[in-house]
C-alpha cells in the first residue's frame, strides 16, 4: 500500500483499523504459537497476566485473551 503507515499502540497518531481478540486457554503457548507465525509482543504490557497484546507482521495489534 503506497504510503502505508504502521499503526501506533497504545498511541493514535495512527490509530488502528481494527482490533481482534483471541481467547486462549495457555497464554504463553499463544504467544509462542503467535511468534512462530511473524507476530511480536508489543512493547507495552498493560496486564500480562491476563491478556498479551501482540503486532501482526504489518504493526496491527492484537490481543490473546486468557480463559
Amino acid at each position: 500500500v503506497e504510503n502505508y503507515r504502521q499503526p501506533e499502540w497504545p498511541a493514535q497518531q495512527v490509530p488502528q483499523q481494527f482490533h481482534l481478540d483471541f481467547a486462549v486457554e495457555d497464554l504463553d503457548a499463544a504467544q509462542e504459537a503467535a511468534e512462530k507465525l511473524g507476530a511480536r509482543a508489543a512493547a507495552d504490557q498493560p496486564s500480562p497476566d491476563k491478556w498479551r497484546v501482540m503486532l501482526d507482521p504489518a504493526g496491527h495489534p492484537f490481543c490473546l485473551n486468557g480463559m
